[in-house]
């Protein structure tokens, strides 16, 4: 998966970034945080959890 795709995926469901770090961004939402990594496509395994981590569907 892109990562502009899971970003997308993670701004409609009200993840909005907190910060950038130096090879992740932090997203949070409703108090939790995820980090997302800076790899121009990211393993889907690594996408699910992300989400899940968050509470949100899965893309």
């Amino acid at each position: 998966m892109k990562r502009k795709d899971l970003a997308k995926h993670l701004h409609q469901h009200g993840c909005e970034l907190l910060r950038e770090g130096r090879t992740h961004s932090v997203n949070p939402v409703n108090e939790q945080q995820a980090s997302i990594p800076r790899h121009r496509e990211i393993n889907e395994y690594t996408a699910r959890g992300i989400c899940r981590q968050l509470s949100i569907p899965e893309p």
